[in-house]
């Protein structure tokens, strides 16, 4: 599926967005294990297999949809009101990263690393409400969206970040 020149600009500025300081911060949930260099939210990794790049899925859309996947990718942006999501990049490929059940958050520093994440992949349609929603979570302008959007998704179990 083609995404329009608009779509790809959205991502391109979610990219360039700045991390968080520390000092602004937001850690809603403590991780289920620490690691040298890692922590994991959510629920332990276990057995999950070797991960796939996310635009390898993307790519292979329809194979995985409704799938669990192990996928790879870097952190475009996360919701900085409490890190209920996070926007996911690989190249050109986007995915918005979402907590089974809204059982558990990710720190709002978390931008521009590459995480791990484990969960259920698919497509679907945001109404336009629910894209100014996420718009607005992410700080950006709500009104900027206009009509439906389809997206990519995974909603995950469990989210490895790096600590450093």
């Amino acid at each position: 599926m083609k995404f329009s020149a608009a779509a790809l600009l959205a991502v391109l500025a979610l990219s360039a967005a700045a991390p968080a300081t520390a000092e602004n911060v937001i850690r809603l949930s403590e991780p289920v294990e620490v690691g040298a260099g890692y922590e994991v939210f959510g629920a332990p990794v276990g057995e999950a297999g070797e991960p796939v790049r996310l635009g390898e899925i993307i790519a292979a859309s329809d194979q995985y949809a409704g799938q669990e996947v192990h996928a790879t990718a870097k952190v475009a942006k996360v919701c900085q009101k409490k890190g209920c999501f996070f926007v996911a990049h690989d190249g050109e490929a986007t995915a918005r990263i979402t907590f089974v059940d809204y059982s558990f958050f990710v720190p709002t520093d978390s931008g521009g690393k590459d995480v791990t994440i484990v969960g259920t992949f698919n497509r679907k349609t945001l109404s336009e409400a629910q894209a100014q929603h996420f718009a607005q979570d992410a700080g950006e302008d709500p009104s900027k969206v206009q009509g439906p959007r389809e997206e990519y998704s995974i909603v995950a179990t469990s989210v490895v970040i790096p600590t450093s």
